[in-house]
């Protein structure tokens, strides 16, 4: 049964990335129409195509390797200046140049009569950016939505008043580096939980009269309240039952940003006394405003992106992990391998007890995570990316309108071709980074949980 549950989470995985690249794509595939560009092909995937049909004069299909796709809009390149209309005069010997001819060749062999006004290089400077930033929007505006789901459909995963354990006692012994909550032991008083009767399970609606919502709410409250009675409301069973708590007196450690237990320069630990309940917290899901997601996804943008430039130092990283040089860093970058992997962990239960909502949870943040990934990945200004084409076009926008304020002839279209070898380096790249994530999650994977 695990491994069904496993494969189910694999499938789950590959059917969100299929849906990704599919809206990506479609961003693209719209506007292109809208603007009565030509769209020969909307692809889902490469490698060998494993279903298509013909709509309208688009073919649309689903290929065998799901990891991006593509949409084929006619006249991308555009003729060089002095070429005749489906004529291409062979301008270079050397390999590089006889590469750049024959893509710019293809593009216009794709051009059926009747098509000459139906290509992308004719589209103004406003319809090329917007045809282009389609797909990364689409990314973008499918990770707003995910996370609107995250956040304010199942909730955020914080410590919530509902008690998963009771404590026997107030622990007496003092608190060290090496252990800075201490156990009970003989002698040690009854716990004020135990004492006024709470039990694993309640729920705290109220402390003191104020309603709660996060376990940091009540333990405020009670830290404040040390060796005075508290009132406390419980939800148990559904039903709300009041109990009076006389607080105790605990030491506790203090703790430095990192997290640390704070201590002086002889060496102790710096304490404080503090009000103590004995009780702990459980982990639950809780519901933030749509508001607050705006914000949120914009700190995560500023993660994802500072994640993104140190790509070339991370992936060094990869490669002495996979020679054995290394531990793999579990921050570092995965392919699509390692976040289907993932997906079927988490569903087969392999980072511990699920539910249906941690479930749900997990599998829509590495979805999530994908999209804001692809969003700005597509952004960066190289070829074959996105962002090169919105480079492109708006470096033919800035020599345009230079041209007519110095009232110049037009400069025509920017030939995209001659950048194609910067495309064909980083398209090589990109299949390395994307072979060497993959070996790597399969033979160093990092444990997402």
């Amino acid at each position: 049964m695990t491994t069904v549950y496993y494969i189910a989470g694999i499938l789950l995985i590959v059917l969100g990335v299929g849906v990704s690249i599919a809206l990506h794509e479609l961003g693209h595939l719209v506007p292109a129409k809208r603007f009565g560009v030509k769209c020969s092909q909307y692809m889902i995937g490469f490698g060998p195509t494993l279903w298509s049909r013909t709509i309208g004069d688009t073919q649309v299909g689903v290929k065998a390797i799901p990891l991006g796709g593509y949409v084929r809009m006619i006249g991308m390149i555009p003729p060089r200046a002095g070429d005749a209309p489906g004529q291409l005069r062979s301008m270079s010997t050397s390999r590089m140049g006889t590469l750049v001819d024959q893509a710019r060749q293809q593009s216009m062999d794709e051009i059926e009569p009747g098509d000459e006004n139906r290509v992308f290089y004719k589209l103004s400077v406003p319809k090329k950016v917007t045809v282009m930033l389609g797909g990364p929007l689409m990314n973008l505006a499918l990770a707003f939505v995910m996370l609107t789901i995250l956040m304010s459909g199942i909730g955020v995963q914080s410590l919530v008043p509902t008690v998963s354990t009771v404590a026997q006692c107030i622990p007496q012994t003092p608190p060290t580096v090496a252990k800075p909550f201490a156990d009970c032991v003989a002698g040690d008083p009854k716990a004020p939980s135990v004492a006024a009767g709470l039990q694993a399970g309640d729920t705290i609606v109220e402390v003191g009269g104020v309603p709660v919502q996060l376990w940091a709410e009540a333990t405020a409250k009670i830290r404040a309240s040390a060796g005075q009675p508290l009132d406390l409301m419980v939800e148990r069973t559904g039903t709300r039952v009041p109990l009076t708590v006389q607080v105790g007196q605990v030491v506790r450690p203090t703790f430095t940003e990192e997290g640390k237990v704070a201590v002086r320069a002889d060496g102790t630990v710096i304490t404080e006394t503090v009000g103590y309940l004995g009780a702990s917290a459980s982990v639950g899901y809780v519901r933030q405003p749509l508001s607050a997601v705006p914000g949120e996804l914009g700190r995560m943008l500023g993660a994802t992106a500072s994640v993104l430039l140190r790509i070339p130092e991370k992936m060094v990283g990869v490669f002495e992990a996979v020679t054995g040089q290394s531990d793999r860093d579990p921050n570092g970058p995965v392919s699509v391998v390692g976040v289907a992997r993932a997906g079927g962990e988490i569903v087969s239960g392999q980072y511990g007890p699920e539910t249906g909502q941690s479930i749900a949870y997990r599998i829509i943040g590495l979805i999530f995570g994908l999209n804001l990934a692809l969003f700005l990945f597509n952004l960066v200004p190289l070829l074959p990316l996105d962002g090169g084409q919105v480079v492109g076009a708006l470096w033919e926008g800035v020599k345009k309108t230079w041209a007519r304020l110095r009232g110049r002839p037009d400069p025509g279209y920017v030939d995209v071709a001659k950048a194609l070898p910067i495309a064909y380096a980083v398209s090589t790249v990109l299949i390395a980074m994307t072979l060497l994530l993959a070996y790597a999650d399969l033979v160093t994977p990092i444990k997402l949980g």
